[in-house]
């Protein structure tokens, strides 16, 4: 599979990922809700996102029960959460989903979200259907969501943390404090 530059992609499942900040990452210490994806931008590598690109993805996703998968820096081996929602609108690719406390990297995830570390999200896709601009640049008109992950570094930079709760930060300083005491013992 050819890449050009800018472009990422994940040799174990032929994903393309295309890492999206800027476009409004919420969390309030579980919940994350924000823009994975946001139509008609082009991001670093060129690529612009046709708006309706994963209308038919999703409605497959729901005909069989499955789900867009929420991972960490798009590692399979780590699913930190839940999306709950994930649609298209007139801006782009929305998802809402929860951090699920039991596992430890979405505690870490949080924490870092809080802080304002990682502020980015990326999708896994494959591509279905695209064509090229008179530019030269893809235009993805149909593409298959794998995956929404939480990342350090997005693609797009305009998908990103929009705001952050103070529940978020509260939940940063408990573990803080608590990591602080276990080392005290």
């Amino acid at each position: 599979m050819r890449r050009k530059e800018g472009e990422v992609s994940s040799k174990d499942y032929g994903l393309e990922l295309k890492y999206a900040a800027g476009a409004a990452l919420v969390s309030d210490g579980s919940r994350i809700e924000g823009y994975a994806s946001l139509f008609g931008v082009a991001d670093q590598g060129g690529d612009i996102v046709a708006r309706g690109a994963y209308a038919a993805s999703l409605k497959r996703l729901a005909g069989r029960g499955g789900r867009v998968r929420m991972l960490w820096q798009h590692d399979p081996a780590r699913p930190i959460g839940i999306w709950d929602e994930i649609r298209e609108d007139e801006k782009g690719l929305w998802v809402r989903g929860r951090l699920l406390p039991e596992i430890s990297q979405a505690r870490e995830a949080a924490a870092l979200v809080a802080a304002g570390a990682i502020e980015g999200l990326s999708i896994g896709y494959r591509t279905i259907r695209a064509e090229r601009d008179g530019q030269g640049r893809r235009r993805l008109c149909e593409v298959e969501l794998w995956e929404v992950s939480l990342v350090t570094f997005p693609m797009l930079t305009e998908a990103r943390v929009a705001q952050k709760s103070d529940r978020a930060c509260e939940m940063a300083a408990a573990f803080r404090a608590a990591a602080l005491a276990l080392r005290a013992e």
